[in-house]
């Protein structure tokens, strides 16, 4: 829970693709850029993420798409961040690009090290978002590898599901997946049954994960286009 007298906390997730022919400028002020991310006012938490092919989870690499989670003390900073000219900058290399405004209200471990506060309890109405992201161990990774595919299928498949994306920090072993859903119970239908819920039950029983994160999160606001469109690359 938020500590009382604390800001809550509010993630920014913003994903981007970048034009063929802009790519290597794109990556060169995304990854410069980001070390004045880092001294945004009221950042508490930022990854830089790259994604998987078509934005989705297997082992092949994009080299068009990347993503920014980021966490603010508070909605104020928050806001400054989406109308910062850091992020203007960072849209003119990009055809694609969107952003979730997301509120915590159930989280459960953390991403190096740093946990995610819920400032509420109460589920929400209306569309919701989960992200999951762990750190594989090196020694677990086929055997995780290999469930992932049936989890995935359904995931994309699953009624509900407005948007899946697969993000990581690295390769193989660092990986997250972000996914907007219309309700908490569309949400919920995929996450206990099926592929998904035999996966997760086995990574746990296995000990597949050094360090693993589950938040689920109200969608405060979005903007952009990519709830709207998929695009290859």
């Amino acid at each position: 829970m938020q500590v009382q007298g604390d800001e809550p906390d509010i993630a920014i997730v913003v994903l981007m693709r970048f034009a063929p022919s802009r790519l290597a400028w794109a990556w060169w002020r995304f990854l410069l850029g980001r070390f004045a991310l880092y001294r945004m006012p009221g950042l508490r938490f930022a990854k830089v993420l790259g994604s998987g092919f078509g934005g989705g989870f297997g082992m092949r690499p994009s080299l068009t798409r990347q993503g920014l989670f980021c966490v603010f003390a508070g909605e104020t900073q928050a806001q400054r961040f989406l109308q910062s000219g850091w992020l203007s900058r960072l849209n003119q290399d990009g055809i694609d690009w969107g952003w979730l405004q997301l509120q915590a209200y159930a989280s459960r471990g953390s991403w190096s090290g740093h946990p995610i506060a819920a400032s509420t309890t109460e589920p929400p109405t209306g569309q919701v978002v989960s992200l999951t992201r762990a750190s594989i161990r090196m020694s677990r990774a086929l055997q995780f590898w290999r469930m992932a595919p049936p989890a995935e299928r359904a995931l994309t498949a699953a009624p509900g599901c407005r948007l899946a994306v697969g993000l990581g920090e690295a390769p193989l072993l660092r990986q997250a997946t972000l996914s907007v859903w219309d309700s908490v119970a569309a949400m919920d239908g995929y996450a206990r049954s099926g592929a998904h819920l035999e996966a997760i039950r086995t990574a746990y029983r296995r000990e597949h994960f050094s360090e693993s994160m589950f938040v689920r999160w109200r969608l405060q606001a979005h903007g952009g286009q990519w709830l709207d469109r998929q695009h290859a690359g």
